[in-house]
């Protein structure tokens, strides 16, 4: 339960692009904090502001000499100055929640996450999906051992990103840095997938065919070996025609919409093991009847209940209020972000290179 506090947290967010206005939206509808201001350099920013109720701020600097300036920000600006801006905002005592990937580099991670421990702020990085009541469930049915021992997983994150997705302020998902869906999709997908069955130690990938002509991937097949001894495979492409995806799963997106639980396109991802498996998505558990695993007995269907009314960034607001006031860890630390990061950098390698690559 969360902590009660005399003082709402002021939060900043930081960058009106396609995320920006959701993580406003859920601080304002948080009761423990009040929504402070938005910096947006571009010339919607003013505008953009006023239909959040919000005061309006061109830059950072102007921001810090706000009277009261914030107690935290959530920065939601392209990947390539998450550490930049964040590090500005640490160093004015501002505590932090940058989108992910908490760096496109694993040095700027570690600098990042060494700025924030120097200066005793706290840093949380936006991995909401941990907060997914989707997630949540499928965590604690592999945590009630439903299905056993975990021997193998497969996962898909597919989908076709209209050509606008592209253009103007999104100009630079065009570059092969950080603009793929390595790095803005996939690597929600990996911190799940560590989230729920532990770390992964070994990846080989090998591109898909890049249709665009960007400089950024589209996708890639990749294969997982967990530190459990588990094994996995993975989908990626955001360039093809498909039902497959978290958000299309869950219904989390409001701009994607979802794939119908009738509709009978399974889950996104699938957890097998010694005494069942289960598909996230459709939430059901698969079992052989009778106690002992026995493929000539018929596979029966459970369900995996869902508590759908919880909305993940209004989860996470309230989460940063929680870490800030009350002290409490963070969900997804700087340190676990950059688990994640180190995993996407060795696919990203391993699809150049055509090899498998250990992960420390």
């Amino acid at each position: 339960m969360a902590a009660v506090f005399q003082k709402k947290l002021n939060i900043a967010i930081i960058g009106a692009g396609l995320i920006g206005p959701r993580h406003a939206k859920a601080v304002a509808s948080c009761a423990q904090a009040s929504l402070h201001s938005l910096v947006e350099p571009s010339p919607k920013g003013p505008d953009i502001a006023a239909s959040l109720n919000t005061t309006h701020y061109s830059s950072i600097d102007e921001l810090i000499l706000s009277r009261p300036p914030p107690d935290a920000a959530i920065v939601c600006t392209p990947n390539s100055t998450h550490v930049k801006l964040s590090k500005q905002l640490i160093a004015a005592g501002i505590h932090v929640l940058v989108e992910k990937p908490i760096s496109t580099t694993i040095a700027e991670g570690h600098e990042l996450i060494q700025a924030a421990a120097d200066a005793h702020i706290k840093l949380l990085v936006g991995h909401h999906r941990r907060f997914n009541p989707y997630l949540l469930a499928a965590k604690g049915a592999l945590e009630a051992n439903r299905i056993g021992q975990v021997i193998a997983v497969q996962g898909i994150w597919a989908n076709q990103k209209p050509s606008d997705y592209f253009d103007g302020l999104g100009e630079w998902r065009r570059n092969g840095d950080s603009g793929g869906p390595i790095l803005i999709n996939l690597i929600h997908e990996i911190d799940l997938l560590q989230y729920m069955l532990g770390p992964i130690s070994y990846v080989a990938a090998i591109p898909t065919p890049n249709q665009r002509g960007f400089a950024a991937e589209e996708g890639a097949a990749i294969m997982l070996r967990f530190r459990s001894g588990a094994v996995g495979t993975f989908l990626l492409s955001d360039n093809v025609v498909a039902p497959w995806s978290f958000e299309a799963g869950t219904g989390e997106n409001p701009m994607i919409p979802a794939v119908r639980a009738d509709a009978g396109a399974g889950g996104f991802y699938r957890v097998m093991g010694t005494k069942g498996s289960l598909s996230v998505g459709d939430m059901t558990v698969w079992k052989y009847a009778g106690e002992e695993g026995d493929w000539t007995k018929e596979l029966i269907k459970e369900e995996v209940g869902v508590q759908t009314e919880k909305i993940p960034f209004d989860l996470q607001v309230q989460h940063l209020v929680d870490v800030v006031r009350g002290g409490m860890k963070p969900s997804c630390s700087g340190e676990d972000a950059l688990q994640a990061m180190v995993v996407c950098d060795a696919i990203k390698r391993a699809m150049v290179s055509g090899t498998g690559i250990e992960i420390p």
